[in-house]
């Protein structure tokens, strides 16, 4: 439930942010002509996002055996990818993301007046609810019963959550700035995804355990290197948001943390760190 909530009050707020700016910009160029066609391409945006929400649920049906749990962990290592790259690029261009988009809505109004803020809304719609299903068939798609009620329940509560921080970063801004929700969404965002590939990984040695391996290849993949039960042991929260493990082997740490140093290298590569 929780990353469901989360994931998607992140990048609700983000699509919030876009569509606010672009409004702004249209409003203060006395283009209110222009906000309908922004709205409408906003709906386009949601209903592409909600189109490959259903290809994704189609072929969670329709995959099973060998075949399904391959394609669940591929979409896991995806979307782990995925939340890698949009931190990234949010990163190095989120500073001058609002001066981008004017600049893309100018030039697109001035190619075509009629349907350009449109299809930039869509766009930047499409983008954020692509990402969101993604991440979100990534950790949720083999969930049934009453994991998944609580699981679209979080979700619900993520986007009412999102709407109420927008409004509220709006509002506040002054004093609580919106890097401090970026800064802060995005360290979240690189858990959830490292927790995703840790747990890719683990179901890809599952499926490879059945296989006649060498001895080393089960021991770095199964065997702990230390255990930390005493201290705190193995629960739901801690694994699935920060990628707790109490007996890690050799495998799970190792993609721990060359998934965070692949991160911090990417985002300090323009000599600006998280």
């Amino acid at each position: 439930m929780q990353e469901s909530l989360f994931i998607v009050w992140r990048e609700s707020v983000e699509a919030l942010l876009v569509l606010g700016i672009l409004h702004a910009w249209l409003q203060h160029n006395s283009l209110e002509s222009q906000v309908t066609r922004l709205w409408i391409g906003t709906g386009f945006g949601i209903l592409l996002a909600s189109i490959l929400a259903l290809i994704f649920w189609i072929a969670g049906q329709l995959f099973s055996g060998l075949i399904g749990e391959l394609f669940f962990t591929f979409m896991m290592i995806f979307a782990s990818i995925l939340i890698l790259q949009t931190v990234v690029w949010m990163h190095r261009h989120g500073k001058n993301m609002k001066k981008q988009l004017e600049l893309k809505t100018a030039h697109c109004i001035k190619r075509s007046s009629h349907s350009g803020i449109m299809i930039l809304s869509m766009l930047a719609v499409a983008r954020e609810g692509v990402e969101t299903v993604i991440f979100l068939t990534g950790i949720g798609m083999q969930r049934q019963g009453t994991s998944l009620g609580l699981f679209i329940l979080g979700g619900m509560l993520g986007f009412g959550l999102a709407i109420l921080t927008f409004l509220f970063l709006q509002r506040f801004s002054h004093i609580v700035p919106w890097r401090w929700f970026f800064s802060s969404s995005t360290f979240v965002l690189l858990l959830i995804g490292n927790t995703m590939m840790v747990q890719a990984f683990e179901k890809g040695a599952s499926q490879l355990s059945v296989y006649n391996l060498p001895a080393w290849m089960y021991s770095f993949m199964d065997d702990p290197l230390w255990s930390t039960q005493w201290l705190i042991t193995n629960n739901n929260t801690l694994a699935s948001l920060f990628g707790y493990r109490s007996d890690p082997s050799l495998m799970q740490i190792g993609v721990f943390f060359l998934y965070w140093i692949t991160a911090v290298t990417l985002c300090s590569y323009h000599g600006r760190k998280i």
